[in-house]
């Protein structure tokens, strides 16, 4: 059955003092909300992070009733970036958008409650507000949100969605439907039912207090029905509709309070306080009266909310009548009047003496008393008169009433209460960052300040509620980097001491985390940390039994690594493989590699894979590029060899028709036949450059062809063997990539789109000539003399382009055959055999190459 998600607030964009995004995680009818710094820029953003992976079936939005933004944007996600992983993290999904009203038909007088319907799997959900709308309140440009809700299923509801459907399946062979239910908004049946307490509604108009009364008496109900209590049932349904208006009562009074503390009223404030006290304790006596409050419930109230203000039942009284009970249970303390708050006992006494004689025992006897409002109370009221103390006073009383406030805010950290718990932060901040520096009380009364209160603070973040948790580390988040504490060092060192065994789970997660975070806030240098004193603090957290500490501790390893490299590698074990087989360790030097820009094993893994397939890829498209190549020198070769034959032809009708020959005269001209002689020049010759070599067969011209021919070369881009002249116009219009290249007007070559802006305006190329008036070379990009003859010399001359690389292999093979026809020549002179004159014939030095031996012996 869906209800209502936990979360915290990740990030946001910014806010106004004093209206957090944190403020979002609390339900009440005095909670502040959230707002956007004024005159910010849009759109504004904020994360939250659900307790849980979840189904997400309803989001509930309260506006405020004139910062009002025009549009709000949701997008859901299963997890933020991870820091060594970043290529796991997925992106956020966008689940769609609500437009908000411009309330201007209630004059910005009301509130708009926006509920949505969604059905979507995720544990981040991130909203987007943009622009606000334009009224005559919101001078800022601002815009806010008073509360958001989050109701949805855990995410194994598989087996839920195959009960309803099974549920569903035997009532319709049964003639039944959920429509037939017996009780009026009935869950049974229905695991699509969404309980009206899980409404945003419910939490922001009833008194905390009673909103969890009524979620016990609501269980209670329910366990009636499923033991088929129906009287039971109908009275406690009676009592849960009672309570409701009850609890909208006492929020309205508790809204007026806070009011008339805003104004400075503290008569009319006090009045409301008693006013809800008196009325509180009512009701709670009638529910007692009717059994419907025990101390069984009071008990099973979470740590997090506000405890009933009732005196359990003591040790010994289980089996005292129901009336002695009732009795004994009171909203007021013994031995105090209504409004009041009880006396001191001699034990309080005793160890608040030195408190008493600076504040009063009045003061002190309501930051001790058993209700918590008297506690909250006494706390506001000691903020008021610290912040009214005159500038002037004598340094004896500023400091002594400085350590009667740490006394008093000491026991208020501790207290279970959330509201006395931020009244202690908010006292505790203002000492810090107002009282002490605006009386210059120096460094001394600072450092006693946080020593006092910080271990108190840090035992908070390993509290049972998770909210409260998150309250005090990010308290303490903020005392470091506050500009009175942070020279002090004094948090960094508390943060760096080894985690205990014994500690509970939450308070080693909260340590580790807090340092993770401060340490990027701060850093090492002159932070208080330390490379040693983090590392040793990280190394050991290695070995934790928490596998959440063991990965912020590789977290913190691997921002540390990114700082000072080398130092970090001399606190862990060497880099080899019987270390690698701990998955920690081989994460982490995982992580190292990425860091200093060097593939993992995972990484060279997968490029040699894919490698290799690109390798047989590219091997299989220079097959087809070569068999396509060949196919269309074969259909020129044969052209070549039709024209022969036809050129051959017309000369034998010449030779038969000739008269002379005819008349068998002897000295006749006899019309050769080239057939055959047209046909050998053509044989073993390269058509491009005119090399001729006995090795140019089929498969020895695609050889020439695909490596050797000066005038030829392989397109970097599409890999097609292209003459060197025609280079530039296949790149512009046939080449596989020719949508990447445009055209320099300045020097008329082919240049990449991305370089092409870059290279136009720098102006550093060489400018082309007309065709008429020169060529263009496209590998060394200089102008040389027109024409198609031109070509070939600039391509394989010496003294020709600089930047053909097949150029020194076409010149070293002619100087071979060169030197082999010099050979043939001296021997043809002398008429004698080459053996006689072998010893005299000059030899390259290094010896005579392939070429030249084939050609010499050819010969």
């Amino acid at each position: 059955m869906p209800h209502k998600i936990g979360f915290i607030v990740v990030s946001s964009s910014g806010h106004e003092d004093g209206f957090s995004a944190k403020e979002l995680m609390v339900h009440a009818p005095t909670v502040n909300g959230w707002r956007s710094p004024r005159f910010c820029q849009f759109p504004q953003e904020i994360v939250l992070q659900m307790v849980e992976r979840c189904r997400v079936r309803k989001l509930q939005l309260l506006a405020h009733q004139y910062m009002i933004s025009s549009k709000i944007e949701f997008y859901i996600s299963d997890s933020l970036p991870e820091y060594f992983a970043p290529y796991q993290a997925e992106r956020f999904r966008r689940l769609g958008y609500v437009s908000l009203c411009d309330n201007e038909k209630t004059g910005c007088k009301a509130r708009e409650l926006k509920s949505v319907y969604v059905d979507a799997v995720g544990q981040f959900l991130k909203l987007i507000f943009h622009k606000n709308h334009v009224n005559r309140y919101n001078l800022y440009s601002q815009v806010a949100l008073v509360a958001v809700n989050i109701i949805g299923d855990p995410e194994d509801c598989s087996d839920e969605s195959n009960i309803s459907s099974r549920e569903k399946l035997i009532d319709h062979y049964l003639g039944q439907s959920s429509e037939d239910s017996g009780l009026e908004g009935s869950y049974v049946g229905k695991t699509d039912y969404i309980s009206p307490l899980d409404d945003l509604a419910f939490d922001m108009y009833q008194d905390p207090e009673v909103a969890q009364i009524i979620r016990r008496l609501d269980e209670k109900k329910r366990e009636a029905v499923q033991k088929e209590r129906y009287d039971h049932a109908k009275k406690l349904k009676q009592a849960i509709a009672d309570l409701q208006k009850v609890g909208e009562r006492l929020g309205r009074y508790d809204v007026e309070k806070r009011c008339a503390v805003e104004k400075e009223d503290y008569d009319l404030a006090k009045e409301k306080k008693q006013q809800m006290e008196q009325y509180r304790s009512k009701v709670y006596q009638q529910l007692q009266l009717h059994n419907l409050l025990d101390s069984e419930m009071v008990d099973l109230l979470p740590y997090d909310e506000r405890p009933l203000p009732a005196v359990l039942k003591q040790q010994g009284e289980t089996n005292v009548e129901p009336e002695k009970v009732e009795e004994d249970v009171s909203v007021v303390p013994k031995g105090s009047t209504v409004g009041e708050p009880e006396p001191l006992t001699e034990k309080a006494l005793r160890e608040a003496s030195s408190a008493i004689e600076v504040l009063g025992e009045t003061l002190v006897a309501g930051a001790y008393s058993k209700t918590w409002s008297y506690r909250e109370d006494a706390l506001l009221s000691l903020y008021n008169k610290i912040m009214t103390v005159p500038v002037g006073t004598s340094k004896e009383d500023l400091k002594s009433l400085l350590r009667a406030t740490i006394f008093l805010i000491r026991r208020a950290i501790k207290d279970l209460v959330p509201s006395v718990f931020q009244a202690s932060l908010k006292l505790l901040k203002m000492i810090i960052t107002q009282y002490i520096p605006k009386h210059k009380l120096g460094k001394p009364e600072t450092t006693l300040s946080v020593e006092k209160t910080l271990p108190n603070l840090l035992t908070r973040t390993g509290d049972s509620s998770a909210r409260l948790r998150i309250i005090a580390s990010n308290f303490i988040q903020e005392l470091a980097l506050c500009k009175e504490i942070k020279p002090l060092q004094i948090i960094p060192t508390y943060l760096v001491q080894p985690l205990k065994q014994n500690s509970s789970t939450h308070l080693a997660m909260s340590q580790t985390d807090l340092l993770a975070r401060l340490l990027k806030d701060l850093g090492t240098e002159t932070s208080g940390f330390t490379v040693d004193n983090v590392m040793r603090f990280s190394v050991s957290a290695l070995e934790h039994r928490i596998y959440e500490i063991r990965e912020i501790a590789i977290k913190i390893i691997l921002d540390m690594y990114k700082k000072h490299r080398t130092l970090i590698l001399e606190y862990l074990p060497a880099d080899d493989g019987n270390t690698r087989k701990n998955v920690l360790y081989k994460t982490l030097f995982e992580g190292f590699a990425k860091i200093d820009g060097k593939a993992t094993v995972a990484d060279v893994r997968a490029q040699k894979k894919a490698a290799t397939e690109e390798a047989e890829k590219q091997k299989k498209e220079e097959i087809k590029v070569l068999q396509v190549q060949l196919a269309a020198l074969r259909e020129i070769q044969a052209e070549a060899e039709m024209e022969k034959d036809k050129e051959s032809d017309t000369r034998k009708v010449k030779n038969q028709d000739d008269p002379q020959r005819k008349a068998g005269h002897p000295n006749a001209p006899e019309v050769p036949d080239d057939h055959t002689s047209v046909g050998n020049y053509l044989d073993f010759l390269c058509i491009f450059c005119g090399e001729r070599d006995d090795s140019f067969t089929e498969e020895g011209l695609d050889l020439h062809y695909w490596k050797h021919c000066p005038m030829l070369t392989r397109c970097e881009h599409c890999k097609q063997v292209v003459e060197i002249a025609s280079l530039t116009e296949h790149l512009l219009t046939e080449c596989d990539k020719r949508d990447e290249f445009g055209k320099c007007h300045r020097c008329c070559e082919a240049i990449l789109k991305e370089e092409l802006p870059k290279h136009i305006k720098i102006k550093a190329c060489n400018p082309a000539r007309s065709e008429k008036l020169a060529n263009r070379c496209p590998l060394c990009h200089e102008n040389f003399t027109p024409g198609e003859e031109a070509w070939k010399s600039h391509l394989t001359g010496p003294a020709g382009c600089t930047m053909n690389l097949r150029k020194a292999y076409y010149l070293q093979k002619t100087q071979a055959t060169q030197l082999g026809k010099a050979v043939d020549s001296v021997m043809a002179k002398s008429g004698t055999s080459g053996s006689k004159f072998g010893s005299k014939i000059p030899t390259p030095k290094g010896g005579l190459n392939k070429s030249t031996s084939r050609a010499y012996t050819k010969r």
